[in-house]
Formats: structure tokens, C-alpha cells, sequence
């Protein structure tokens, strides 16, 4: 960047600014992300539980809050799709696949969120849009293609590698679909809805392949060092097998083919995966980001070509130090992103552990009280009791 030039403006994809859409559909967005969120809390509790006999829900709140981080981090990785176009992880199938679909609304909120207050991208009327269709959309659609190819597949870790490419694979251009959608109710540009739609579904499949290739590599990593560690695998896990003396007493059957967890003796701990991923997460946003493409995304493309950015609105936040993903004060372009990536890392991993803490520590307080009232229930039963001596 050149002395007196502005930066180049560094927008994950798929963030629909203000102005794209009128207030009722943006309204009806709030709602229905609201709604997700408050789902995504009560749901969240049942997934920190852990798989029988694991210790998962103990990990559940930092790993939940290191997913969201790198989901930050990731998303500020636009790559070129071609054609002038750049797309990047929108990260719903990774979170729904690693810490389940609820708690991956969350972390998508959080990450949202953030980016609109922080970085001002996204637009602040259209925060409840941005998590409807990144948030909620891509989470539900890749856990509910995920599962049912879980279901068909051979059982094993193969099952999760293709199940997860092809659920990241669909998830993005069903969010394009959707935003058409939107579009068609309350779009503030007349436009030809049915080329916008197959623009945006076909540039949004071009992203679709990056995205499953980022997210199988990155559930790939975690299931080759601690499978346990990965929500979707928990009910792949393989029976526990007693090995006996050939021909001896209680030999045991032959163990199922492949089993996914639980993990080796020899697997690194929760901290050390947890340590390295976080890690990659600020390599990422600290150093990587600033290469990444500057071309405009899928949305910032379609938009464009059809008139449809002729009504963006400046976001409200604009002019924040962390803008577009910079530092103000800093005049090193390098040194700029780097710094809010890094800023931004640490403000969603602490956000992001925060509400798993709170959701971890509901779910406890409420397992203490059905303790309680089942003691005192039992209590009751003991003194209402015959007690068998006739008067």
C-alpha cells in the first residue's frame, strides 16, 4: 500500500451489507437468529455432555471457543475461485462437525458478532440476516447431509472424510440460495432473480470445493491425533474389546472393523491439540491473512455485476480502529492485519470460551438440582413407608 492510499477492504464472503435488504425482511432475520441462538444455548448443553464414559464435556468450552477463533482466523483467507472472484471458509459444516450443530450456531454467532462490531463488516441491520444465512443455514444443512451419508457409508473414519467434503460442499451454495431468497422478498433492487440465482449458486459452488477442502483437512488433523475430541465421530466409536489367551475362558469376539475412537494410548493430550490449534489459528490470522486475495467475494461479485451494491449502506461502525481488518494507528500494512487478526483471535476465543463456560456451568447447576429432587423424592418414598407393626 502506497503512502496516502486507503487499504484494500478485506470482506469475508457472503456478509450481506446494510441496504441489500428492506427492514421487515431484515427484522424477520433478527428473529429467526434469535430463535436459532436461544435453541443453540439449550441445545449446546446436551453436547458439552461428552460421550458416555469420555471427558468431553470438561473440554467442551475450550475447544468450542478455539473453533470459533479459527473460524475467525480462516474466514480472513479469501482465496481466487477465478473469474475475479475470491472466496474463503464460511466454517458452518467445520464447527457443526467438530463441536455438533448447536454449538456450532453459537460459535457462528459469536464469530458474527464480532466481525460486525469489531471490523464492521456486516452489516449491523443485517447481523440477524448474516447469522440466519452463515450461522444457522450452512450449520443446519451440512450437519443434516452429513448425517444421512454417516448412515449409508461404511462405518470408520472414511465415513467422516466424505460425509464432511460433501456436507461442506452443499452447505455454501444452500446459503446463496437462501440469501436469492431473501432476496426475492425484500430486496431493494429490481433485478433479474433468476440469473442472481444462478450466479450465486454457481460462484458459491466454486467456493463450496474450498470450503470442503479446508474442512476435511482441518477435521482430518484433529480425528488423526485425538478422534475423541470430534462431536461427530462420538457414536462411531468402536466397543471396547477384552483380549484373552488364545482358546481361554471368556475369548473374546473379533473387534469391529475400524473403529474411530477411542483414541491411542500414545495421543496427545486435549491441551497439546488444543495448544497446536491454536497455534495454526494465529498463524493464520496474524501472518496469513495478509495474503490473502483481494478480489471481490462471491457476494460482492454477483452484486455488483446485477446493481445490487448500488444500495449498500455505509456501516454504521466504519469508522472503527479495526475497520476492514487494520489497525488505524498502524501505517505497516503487514504489521495492520496482522495486529487485528491477532486482536480479533483473542476477542473470539475469549467470547467464544466465555459462553461455553456459562452453558457448561447451566447444565451442571441444573444436573445438581435433579440430583437434589430425586434425593428429596427418595426421601419422601422412605418416610412414607410402612413400616410393618401393626397397632
Amino acid at each position: 500500500m502506497k503512502a496516502g492510499e486507503a487499504p484494500e477492504k478485506r470482506s469475508p464472503a457472503m456478509h450481506v451489507p446494510d441496504g441489500f435488504l428492506d427492514a421487515p425482511v431484515s427484522v424477520a432475520g433478527g428473529v429467526v437468529a434469535a430463535a436459532a441462538v436461544a435453541a443453540g444455548l439449550r441445545g449446546a448443553r446436551r453436547e458439552a455432555a461428552g460421550a458416555p464414559g469420555d471427558l468431553g464435556g470438561d473440554r467442551a468450552a475450550p475447544l468450542a471457543g478455539l473453533v470459533a477463533a479459527f473460524v475467525f482466523a480462516v474466514q480472513m483467507l479469501n482465496f481466487p475461485v477465478g473469474a475475479g472472484t475470491s472466496g474463503h471458509l464460511m466454517g458452518g459444516a467445520l464447527a457443526a462437525i467438530l463441536v455438533g450443530p448447536h454449538t456450532g450456531v453459537l460459535c457462528l454467532s459469536v464469530v458474527l458478532l464480532l466481525q460486525a462490531l469489531l471490523f464492521a463488516d456486516g452489516g449491523l441491520t443485517a447481523l440477524g440476516t448474516n447469522i440466519t444465512l452463515i450461522g444457522v443455514v450452512t450449520v443446519v444443512t451440512a450437519y443434516l447431509v452429513f448425517r444421512g451419508l454417516v448412515r449409508v457409508l461404511p462405518r470408520g473414519r472414511s465415513a467422516i472424510t466424505v460425509a464432511g467434503f460433501v456436507a461442506s460442499l452443499v452447505s455454501v451454495p444452500a446459503a446463496a440460495a437462501v440469501f436469492t431468497g431473501l432476496y426475492a422478498l425484500g430486496g431493494t433492487a429490481e433485478v433479474p432473480l433468476g440469473a442472481v440465482l444462478a450466479a450465486m449458486l454457481g460462484v458459491h459452488t466454486l467456493i463450496g470445493v474450498g470450503e470442503a477442502i479446508v474442512t476435511t483437512a482441518a477435521v482430518g488433523a484433529v480425528l488423526a491425533v485425538r478422534p475423541d475430541l470430534v462431536y461427530a465421530a462420538r457414536d462411531l466409536a468402536g466397543p471396547l474389546v477384552l483380549r484373552t489367551a488364545p482358546g481361554g475362558a471368556g475369548a473374546a469376539p473379533e473387534p469391529a472393523p475400524e473403529p474411530v475412537a477411542p483414541a491411542a494410548r500414545t495421543a496427545p493430550s486435549a491441551r497439546k491439540v488444543w495448544a497446536g490449534g491454536l497455534a495454526a489459528t494465529l498463524l493464520c490470522a496474524g501472518v496469513v491473512g495478509f495474503y490473502a486475495s483481494s478480489a471481490p467475494d462471491g457476494l460482492e461479485k454477483v452484486a455488483g455485476e446485477y446493481g445490487i451494491s448500488a444500495r449498500e449502506e455505509e456501516h454504521g461502525l466504519a469508522g472503527s480502529p479495526l475497520a476492514d481488518y487494520g489497525v488505524a494507528s498502524i501505517t505497516n500494512e503487514r504489521l495492520s492485519v496482522g495486529v487485528a487478526g491477532v486482536i480479533g483471535v483473542g476477542a473470539t476465543l475469549a467470547v467464544g470460551s466465555g459462553v461455553f463456560v456459562v452453558v457448561r456451568r447451566r447444565r451442571a447447576a441444573g444436573a445438581a438440582d435433579g440430583t437434589r429432587a430425586a434425593e428429596a423424592s427418595e426421601g419422601r418414598t422412605d418416610a412414607d413407608a410402612p413400616t410393618g407393626k401393626s397397632t
